[in-house]
């Protein structure tokens, strides 16, 4: 969360009813004053406070019409699937619905929590009010930054990286005036990378000066969890990575996937190394350490600095089958082997890729596993959470073992025993040849 200080959002003695519409009357003055032709925008009779001043001088820049209607084109229902899967506040829902929906609930109110882009991911609340909702195209899909619908609590959040309420006619368009909505902003506590915000809205007589507070509260609830997975991550990758590095004679580091460090031999340790966005297995060159060679670790990477031999691949893979009560993938390299016991369904989707060499669609791995092409947005979603283990192991476009990766199938004596629990057609049909 930012450290800047939370802008008090209105005067905190407006609790009754009556103060409610008074409010909303004054702010309904102030913002006729500022968008009125014959009345200069930075010189109404009552200013509007900054946060919301300088958003709608950027709304009023981009073109947003405050009578316009604001037509929303939804994400489609496989896109919205594949943002929640590949969304890392898909893991804090939880705090964020304990947090907020009961409050929701009780006070007529929706909880909304969007990617940072603005796209509406998730929707949960009051269902009167998810029904008014809907008629301003407020649903699950919709972009609600400011450039689309103007000044409102999410997009404005967004702008200002900071917790921001919109009450009434604060809001640039017209029809969202009877809505008051609270948002913070969430970030990633690994690298403060902006991963969307959470927002509570509902019509404007349920205003409470502490809709703010409460917000925000949650949303550092929320990273402290992103947090805590993360030092869990990290402890993991420690556990595996520690006998890899103890064999190992030259300097070497040990990262996870965003270069954060967790093991080093030969060498003062970094708290973090500058990986490429895509790094892949074999020769890197690393602005601090010049060239390295990258070899997959189960979740993350292990760095062996110095001139690394050009010819080394990502190292060879034992995808072992033959048991009755599970598979394991086990990776070899030049700094040693690591095995990863998988689930059943990482199990399929690797036997796939195995015994189709030159790669997979999306749509082709859908049939494979499900016998329905269609289901692209779940084998996306598995293979984005294989890849945490094996991202030096797999490639994509299509997807497929990397180049350079020697794959050794151990099948069961039978090949009736095959994943015995799997009803993939593409596992069945290996189990009848």
């Amino acid at each position: 969360m930012s450290d800047r200080p939370i802008e008090r959002p209105l005067d905190s003695a407006v609790r009754s009813a009556q103060d409610i519409r008074a409010t909303a009357r004054r702010l309904g003055h102030v913002h006729e004053a500022a968008l009125t032709d014959d009345t200069p925008a930075d010189a109404p009779p009552a200013a509007p406070r900054a946060v919301i001043g300088e958003s709608w001088r950027r709304v009023r820049t981009s073109g947003v019409d405050p009578d316009g209607e604001q037509p929303q084109r939804l994400l489609p229902v496989a896109e919205l699937e594949h943002r929640r899967g590949t969304s890392r506040l898909a893991a804090v829902l939880p705090v964020l619905n304990d947090g907020l929906l009961a409050t929701a609930d009780a006070a007529q109110q929706i909880m909304v929590v969007t990617d940072a882009e603005g796209r509406v991911l998730w929707r949960e609340g009051s269902a009167p009010v998810r029904r008014m909702a809907d008629r301003l195209g407020f649903d699950k899909g919709a972009d609600w930054t400011e450039d689309t619908v103007g000044t409102n609590a999410i997009g404005t959040a967004l702008v200002a990286r900071r917790p921001v309420l919109v009450h009434s006619a604060e809001h640039f368009v017209r029809s969202h005036h009877q809505w008051t909505c609270a948002a913070a902003p969430l970030h990633d506590p690994r690298d403060g990378r902006l991963l969307g915000t959470v927002d509570l809205s509902g019509p404007a007589h349920t205003f409470h000066p502490t809709t703010l507070s409460l917000v925000s509260a949650v949303a550092r609830l929320a990273e402290g969890e992103l947090r805590t997975r993360h030092h869990r991550s990290l402890e993991r990758l420690r556990s595996s990575a520690a006998p890899v590095l103890a064999r190992l004679d030259g300097r070497a580091l040990a990262v996870d996937p965003h270069g954060w460090v967790v093991g080093v031999t030969g060498l003062t340790p970094p708290d973090r190394v500058a990986l490429p966005k895509t790094p892949e297995a074999g020769p890197l060159w690393l602005p601090r350490y010049g060239m390295c060679g990258l070899e997959p670790l189960p979740g993350g990477w292990l760095i062996r600095l110095g001139r690394p031999d050009r010819e080394a691949g990502p190292g060879n893979v034992v995808l072992d089958v033959s048991g009755r009560d599970g598979a394991t993938v086990t990776v070899s390299g030049p700094a040693g082997s690591w095995s990863h016991e998988l689930t059943p369904r990482h199990a399929e989707l690797l036997f796939v890729l195995a015994v189709h060499p030159q790669g997979r669609s999306a749509a082709e791995l859908a049939q494979d596993l499900f016998g329905d092409a269609g289901r692209t947005v779940t084998v996306r979603a598995e293979l984005s959470r294989l890849r945490r283990h094996l991202g030096g192991v797999l490639a994509h476009r299509p997807y497929r073992f990397a180049d350079g990766v020697a794959v050794d199938v151990r099948m069961p004596p039978r090949p009736v025993h095959l994943l015995p629990q799997s009803l993939a057609p593409a596992v069945v049909a290996a189990r009848r040849a």
